[in-house]
């Protein structure tokens, strides 16, 4: 399947979570495996095994434990507070609607590790940031990030390349 038609699932849920946020149901893309294939074969050429993967709670995850899975590399979760069993470091973010903490395993990389950060939508910049930092103060580098979804009308794109200006960044779609 190409890009273009796996990208096609994604269908758009008007005022949810809460009234004037446009969410982007990726469950369409996920549920077909061509599709899914597609996507992860993509995000996977950003990479190579040497790269850790990095996936941000909760549809993060979804993807970069498969990229990590082709490339034969290991996955590291950035989960929201509270849900990781082992002593953590953590990042308070702004969202688009709220905030919110993101949390990682102190022993998660080591220093110098390479890693590909994942997220599913770029929006305001502010999850993707909190987990950049915490990779960066367990002395990771980042070398790329990507995202299935960026909504281009909330400058999540340019408040990244302010702060992480040698970080490329990548979007499957812009809307």
């Amino acid at each position: 399947m190409k890009i273009d038609d796996a990208l096609s699932l994604i269908r758009e849920i008007p005022d949810y979570p809460k009234p004037g946020i446009r969410f982007q149901d990726i469950t369409p893309l996920l549920a077909n495996g061509e599709a899914f294939i597609a996507i992860t074969e993509k995000f996977a050429t950003f990479a190579d095994s040497t790269t850790l993967v990095a996936g941000i709670e909760a549809r993060g995850f979804i993807f970069a434990s498969a990229v990590a899975n082709q490339l034969r590399s290991g996955f590291i979760p950035i989960r929201k507070s509270g849900k990781l069993p082992y002593n953590t470091i953590s990042e308070t973010y702004g969202l688009e609607y709220g905030t919110d903490t993101l949390e990682v395993h102190i022993d998660a990389v080591s220093k110098g590790t390479k890693v590909l950060l994942i997220d599913d939508v770029l929006a305001t910049g502010g999850t993707i940031a909190a987990a950049i930092e915490l990779l960066h103060r367990l002395g990771a580098e980042v070398v790329h990030v990507l995202a299935l979804l960026e909504i281009d009308g909330l400058s999540g794109r340019a408040n990244l390349l302010e702060k992480y200006p040698d970080i490329p960044i990548t979007s499957l779609v812009v809307s």
